[in-house]
C-alpha cells in the first residue's frame, strides 16, 4: 500500500498530472480562442451521422453557451481525475496512474471533437 504523503513526490505520477492540466489549459484557450474569432454567432454543435440516405439535416446549430460545455468539461475532467488518483493512490500506485492516463485520452478526445465542432461552422 503506498503512501498518500509520497503522491506528489512521484515523479512519474507528477509527469501524468502536468501532461493533464496542459491539455486542459491548452484545450480551453484553443476553444476559447476559437471562439473570439467571432466569424458567426451560431455554431455547429452537434453533428449526427443517420444510417439512412433520407436524413434531411444531420447538424444541429447552437449558440456559444453549447461550446463553453468543452471548457467546463475540460477543467472538470482535470479535477476529478486528480482527485481520483489521489485517493486511489493509497490503494494502489497503478490504479491511480491508469486514472491519469484514461484523463489523457478524455482531454485528447475532447480537443479533437471540439476541433472538428468548430471547422465545421
Amino acid at each position: 500500500m503506498a503512501n498518500p504523503k509520497q503522491y506528489f513526490h512521484d515523479h512519474f505520477v507528477l509527469l501524468l498530472l502536468s501532461i493533464n492540466a496542459f491539455l486542459a489549459v491548452a484545450g480551453s484557450i484553443f476553444v476559447l480562442a476559437s471562439l473570439s474569432s467571432g466569424h458567426s454567432t451560431t455554431y455547429i454543435v452537434q453533428c449526427r451521422d443517420c444510417s439512412n440516405e433520407a436524413a434531411v439535416n444531420k447538424f444541429t446549430n447552437g449558440s456559444v453557451i453549447n461550446l463553453l460545455g468543452f471548457v467546463v468539461f475540460m477543467l472538470l475532467v482535470l479535477g476529478i481525475h486528480a482527485l481520483l488518483s489521489f485517493r486511489a493512490y493509497r490503494i494502489h500506485r497503478q490504479t491511480a496512474i491508469f486514472i491519469l492516463f484514461l484523463g489523457i485520452l478524455l482531454l485528447i478526445l475532447s480537443v479533437i471533437v471540439a476541433n472538428s465542432l468548430l471547422v465545421l461552422r
